[in-house]
């Protein structure tokens, strides 16, 4: 039941990335143009999801939305494995007064409101920010606050790794503590970081929307799910009636879906790496 769950998975991701890396090319309008003369606009021929309280194409800025959410979000992820992994390894391997500076650091870290502590820091930048540094600044602050979930985790595996025989026997045999470390120890947790991956992309997703529905994620008029979700805070009928506007809904289904297609590749991810 995994592998076909997770091929469909792959399937339904790699179709979202094609769909936002061709967004220049299938959008059919540029995600922020506006038509003052069709403003809040059915879904038509010409624009299959309507257009909204601006007269911008929403299919449009529902495309290159998911281009933001969808490449951005990995390389936060990316981020905050690779800051897991150096720290995690880095204290695994010293042992000592390394490992519990890591592991109280990671604790710390793990006992402090994230969201809170990102609006605090996403709302230090400047109002007239360009829309690049807001965008940049919301995935560093998202990578750089992830490290300590994986981090505790690749600790642990080190940890048990190191007192493992074929490293005892490397030991023995004279061989360096680096090249333990880059032979013997970084490809056993590389799984892994892989699970933890594919854990933070949904993850940093949802709080990116979460950060977008408040008003300080990606700014506008770039779009993003997150902001585009934010249109139905001015729509309350389409909460009460949704089968009446339910293109209003699409970036809230893409976003659902994305976040359960990353859920079923790290539970098979993590299901082989056990």
């Amino acid at each position: 039941m995994t592998q076909p769950l997770q091929r469909l998975a792959l399937a339904f991701l790699g179709l979202m990335a094609l769909g936002a890396a061709g967004a220049d090319w299938l959008a059919p309008a540029p995600y922020d143009l506006q038509n003052r003369e069709a403003l809040g606009e059915p879904p038509s021929s010409k624009a299959p999801l309507g257009t909204d309280e601006l007269g911008r194409d929403r299919l449009s800025r529902l495309l290159h939305g998911s281009r933001v959410s969808l490449v951005l979000a990995p390389t936060a992820a990316l981020i905050s494995v690779f800051a897991a992994a150096a720290l995690g390894a880095l204290g695994g391997c010293l042992g000592g007064r390394w490992e519990r500076a890591v592991a109280s650091a990671a604790d710390l870290t793990l006992s402090l409101p994230g969201l809170f502590l990102l609006l605090a820091l996403r709302s230090v930048l400047p109002l007239n920010a360009s829309a690049w540094l807001s965008l940049a600044a919301t995935f560093t602050l998202l990578g750089l606050l992830g490290w300590a979930a994986p981090a505790r985790v690749v600790l642990a595996s080190i940890r048990r790794l190191r007192d493992s025989d074929f490293v005892l026997a490397a030991r023995a045999r004279g061989v360096a503590e680096w090249r333990i470390l880059a032979v013997h120890l970084v490809p056993n947790v590389r799984p892994i970081l892989a699970a933890q991956f594919l854990v933070a992309v949904p993850a940093f997703i949802l709080a990116e929307a979460n950060l977008g529905m408040l008003g300080l994620g990606v700014p506008e008029s770039m779009p993003s799910w997150g902001n585009l979700l934010r249109e139905l805070e001015g729509q309350p009928e389409a909460l009460t009636r949704p089968l009446e506007r339910p293109e209003l809904f699409a970036p809230a289904l893409l976003l659902i879906a994305a976040v359960l297609c990353f859920q079923a590749l790290a539970g098979a991810r993590t299901e082989s790496s056990t």
